[in-house]
């Protein structure tokens, strides 16, 4: 596993890191028991991975924290996230995060983060609730704090380019991957600039692991014209990838594609499947795409900012 450094947090920290949101939470919502949950989060643990990233939304911190029991406390990176919800205060922040802090059965988190921020509401969040999470820094109950956006809604970046403009946060958890790089020059720049660590969700979703999605969205983006037709086998969108010394699967494309990509330190990887976690632990053992492949991906793409990949 090879790790690095989380920009001005200084923490080391696994490039390939644990989620336990997603479409999987760990396999909660593919019918695994808490055990096996426990399990894969054990089995990443031992195979070097030391970044977990959990959130209240989710339902995984307990789960987390019993599958950490007994590790070294200081050898693991804990990221969780407040959600966002209907007149957020003050209040409601403290008892969330000592919710957090005892469902992951310890005394502080490495990173707290306001999760899944709208443009509209990054002004609030910035003025109203941001000293809630200073304060609890003083305490020292939470080391960094982080930002998370809306991907799903706000693909074109929108709510960070705006927070880019604040020093005040330590992390960005960034939406980037193969079908919609618009980060690099709209968030990942600017981030090296600031020495903001950068966490990346999204970089394997439905349409990059189902071909018959990714055909769909294929055509979407022709339809937009986001994306040349010409330059692309609609029957195999990304079979291109594919050769000696290329990549293994379209899967292990979009892992190596991030992984690689200058700015980004921690690429975040969800499974309820001991089979699948150890592939993708293989994907961030192998070296970057070639750079011909990189180059065509980058052209055939860089229009795209208007779908999340899901």
């Amino acid at each position: 596993m090879e790790y690095t450094t989380l920009a001005r947090t200084g923490l080391k920290v696994s490039k390939m890191g644990l989620g336990c949101g997603g479409p999987s939470r760990i396999g909660k919502n593919t019918g695994k028991s808490e055990s096996e949950s426990i399990s894969i989060i054990r089995q990443a643990l031992d195979a070097g991975i030391n970044f977990i990233d959990t959130a209240e939304s989710y339902r995984t911190e307990k789960i987390v924290g019993k599958a950490i029991q007994g590790h070294n406390r200081a050898s693991v990176v804990l990221s969780t996230k407040k959600t966002m919800g209907v007149k957020l205060n003050a209040r409601k922040i403290r008892k969330s995060l000592d919710a957090s802090l005892n469902n992951l059965g310890t005394d502080y988190i490495d990173i707290y983060s306001f999760h899944a921020v709208s443009p509209e509401d990054y002004e609030f969040i910035a003025s109203n609730m941001l000293p809630v999470f200073l304060e609890a820094r003083d305490q020292g109950k939470i080391r960094f704090i982080g930002i998370t956006e809306a991907f799903h809604s706000d693909t074109g970046h929108i709510m960070l380019q705006r927070a880019l403009q604040d020093d005040c946060w330590d992390v960005m958890m960034v939406g980037f991957n193969i079908l919609n790089q618009s980060a690099r020059d709209r968030v990942l720049t600017k981030a090296m600039e600031k020495n903001i660590g950068i966490l990346v969700m999204y970089a394997v979703r439905r349409a990059l692991s189902n071909p018959a999605r990714l055909r769909a969205a294929i055509h979407a983006l022709i339809a937009e014209g986001k994306v040349n037709p010409a330059e692309i086998d609609m029957s195999e969108p990304l079979r291109f990838l594919m050769h000696d010394g290329g990549a293994i699967t379209i899967v292990d494309a979009a892992y190596r594609f991030c992984c690689y990509e200058p700015g980004t330190h921690v690429i975040l990887s969800g499974t309820g499947e001991p089979v699948h976690l150890q592939a993708n632990i293989d994907s961030f053992s192998r070296q970057s795409l070639p750079r011909d492949d990189m180059n065509r991906l980058m052209q055939i793409f860089q229009k795209v900012d208007s779908l999340s990949g899901d």
